[in-house]
C-alpha cells in the first residue's frame, strides 16, 4: 500500500504531480521488490484523474513492472452526515478507475476524515474519531448504509470487481459481530469483508480477542489489509498500550489466520500495510513473511486442493 502523503510539503497535491514524479514514489515500491501496488486514495485518487492522466498513471505502473490488483478508498464513508452523497459519487468514479487499471477489488470503509485531535496525535487511533450511530437506535441511517453498499456492490460487479468492506472502529463494520451483521444484511456475493483487525487491536481500549474476531469474520473475507501491532493489557490497572509491529512479531498470529482463511476458501489479494518508521521496508518484510507462509506444506496442500 502506498502510504506516502497525498499533500506534499509545499502544499501541492499528488494529484497534480507529473507522471515522472509519480514514478519516483512508485519506483520506491518496485525497488522494494513489489510487483503489485494498492494506490490508496490517501495518496492518489485515481478515480478523479482525467482519462489522459489515468493513462499516464497506467503507463508509469506498467513501465515499473507493477500491476494494481486492488484499490482502497480512504475516509469516504458512504453515509458521512455532511458528505455522504459526494463520497458516493467519488466511490463510483473510483470503481470505474479501478476496473480500468485492471484491479480485482475495490475497498470501501465507513471511517470518516480525521478530527483535529486525531490530526495532532502521534498515533491518530489513540484519540476518538467520528462514531456511526447505533443501528438499532438509528435504523434509517443503517438501512441507507446497506442500500448504498448494495449500490456500490452492483456497480463493482458490473465492472468485474468485488467490493470489500474495511473493518474500522466505531463504524458499522467496527466489531466482528457488527461486520458479520452488516455484510449479511447486504447479502450480495460480490460484497465481502476486509478483516483489517489491526485497526481494532491497536486501540487503547478493551476489544474482543483477535482469535474470536477472526473466527467470525474470516468466512466472509474477500480482501485483506495485513498489519500487526504489539498490544499490552495490564489487568491490574486497566492500562492498555499498543504500537505497530511487523506481522510475525505482533499480537496476532498471521500463520494461524492465513491458514484458517485459506481453508475457508479465501483467494483474494493481500495488501501489506504498516504505520511508522520505514513503512515500505516493513511492508516488504511482511510480504516475504506471507509468501513464506503460503509456501508451507500446510497451506500449499489446501491451495492445491482448490
Amino acid at each position: 500500500m502506498i502510504q506516502y502523503p497525498g499533500t506534499l510539503p509545499d502544499g501541492t497535491s499528488v494529484q497534480d504531480q507529473s507522471a515522472e514524479e509519480w514514478a519516483l514514489a512508485l519506483g520506491d515500491v518496485a525497488d522494494a521488490g513489489f510487483d503489485c501496488v494498492d494506490p490508496t486514495e490517501s495518496w492518489l485518487r485515481i478515480g478523479d484523474l482525467s482519462p489522459e492522466r489515468l493513462q499516464e498513471f497506467q503507463d508509469v505502473v506498467a513501465d515499473l513492472g507493477l500491476r494494481v490488483p486492488a484499490v482502497s478508498s480512504a475516509r469516504r464513508s458512504p453515509v458521512d452526515p455532511e458528505h455522504g452523497e459526494e463520497h458516493m459519487a467519488t466511490l463510483h468514479r473510483g470503481i470505474d478507475a479501478a476496473a480500468a487499471v485492471g484491479a480485482e477489488v475495490f475497498n470501501v470503509g465507513f471511517f470518516r476524515a480525521l478530527l483535529p485531535a486525531q490530526q495532532r496525535a502521534l498515533w491518530f487511533w489513540t484519540t476518538e474519531g467520528a462514531v456511526d450511530a447505533d443501528p438499532d437506535e438509528d435504523p434509517e441511517t443503517y438501512r441507507l448504509a446497506v442500500d448504498r453498499v448494495r449500490e456500490l456492490g452492483r456497480h463493482a460487479a458490473e465492472n468485474g470487481l468485488v467490493l470489500s468492506l474495511e473493518m474500522y472502529e466505531d463504524t458499522y463494520v467496527g466489531t466482528a459481530d457488527g461486520a458479520v451483521r452488516f455484510v449479511t444484511d447486504v447479502d450480495m456475493p460480490e460484497v465481502g469483508l476486509n478483516p483489517d483487525l489491526g485497526n481494532l487491536q491497536r486501540l487503547h481500549r478493551p476489544v474482543e480477542r483477535w482469535t474470536e474476531m477472526a473466527a467470525k469474520v474470516l468466512p466472509h473475507t474477500n480482501f485483506w489489509h495485513a498489519k500487526n501491532y504489539l498490544r499490552t493489557e495490564d489487568e491490574t490497572t486497566g492500562a492498555i498500550s499498543t504500537a505497530p509491529a511487523p506481522l510475525e512479531t505482533g499480537v496476532m498470529s498471521y500463520r494461524q489466520m492465513l491458514a484458517d482463511a485459506v481453508a475457508l476458501g479465501f483467494r483474494g489479494p493481500i495488501t501489506c500495510e504498516h504505520y511508522g518508521g520505514d513503512g515500505l521496508s516493513v511492508s516488504a518484510r511482511n510480504r516475504d513473511y506471507l509468501r513464506g507462509l503460503l509456501g508451507t506444506r500446510r497451506i500449499r496442500g489446501m491451495l492445491a486442493a482448490g
